[in-house]
């Protein structure tokens, strides 16, 4: 009898199968991919709008990881290592396509924006961990696709990995490079402007 949450389990067998990709079975790197691959070009899907992009980019998602499993240094964290991968994937795509027509992609990134909403009270800091239905709102997205896709590219992936692939604000932060309240901070500004998007279309 064990008391492991359905998290701790599946981080449990996450890292089993790291350890044994870095050992060179490959019918585990197999079971990794068969594992991941759909989350991972979900993600990738909602980061780029573009089914052909998202299946080109999780393709060279999964060439990195191959390449860099013997380098992880810590298995247990591979759910939020493999997101990680995913994302710079992205960002090497944004920075060359920047180059392409001529921009400064180091400074146009929107995916590497750190600037946050106005200072709110504390009562308007609300932590989305305790104080939001999940399930609704995971719903409301899934039947409102194009509304999130219209979000900003920043509050979109981070709904995106908080809500519907279910990381924990460590692991978002973890993805993202940033401080854990800084993920607070912009899960509230995403919902707040899904929110509004959706009241505007009708939905409550």
């Amino acid at each position: 009898m064990t008391n492991e949450t359905p998290d701790e389990v599946g981080n449990r067998e996450d890292e089993l199968l790291a350890v044994r990709c870095q050992l060179g079975e490959m019918e585990a790197f197999d079971a990794l991919v068969e594992r991941w691959h759909p989350a991972l070009r979900s993600y990738l899907r909602k980061m780029t709008g573009d089914e052909e992009a998202a299946a080109e980019l999780v393709q060279e998602t999964w060439l990195r990881v191959l390449r860099g499993l013997p380098r992880l240094r810590n298995p247990a964290r591979l759910r939020p290592w493999l997101f990680g991968i995913a994302r710079r994937v992205v960002m090497d795509r944004l920075r060359e396509r920047y180059a392409t027509q001529g921009g400064d992609g180091s400074r146009n990134l929107s995916l590497d924006a750190t600037a946050e909403s106005p200072a709110r009270t504390p009562d308007e800091m609300i932590d989305p961990t305790a104080a939001i239905d999940t399930t609704g709102l995971t719903q409301e997205i899934e039947a409102m696709r194009g509304e999130l896709g219209a979000l900003p590219v920043t509050e979109r992936e981070t709904l995106t990995l908080f809500y519907l692939h279910e990381l924990s604000l460590t692991e978002v932060a973890e993805i993202q490079a940033v401080p854990t309240g800084t993920v607070k901070s912009r899960l509230n500004r995403a919902r707040r402007m899904l929110r509004e998007r959706l009241t505007e279309r009708g939905y409550e």
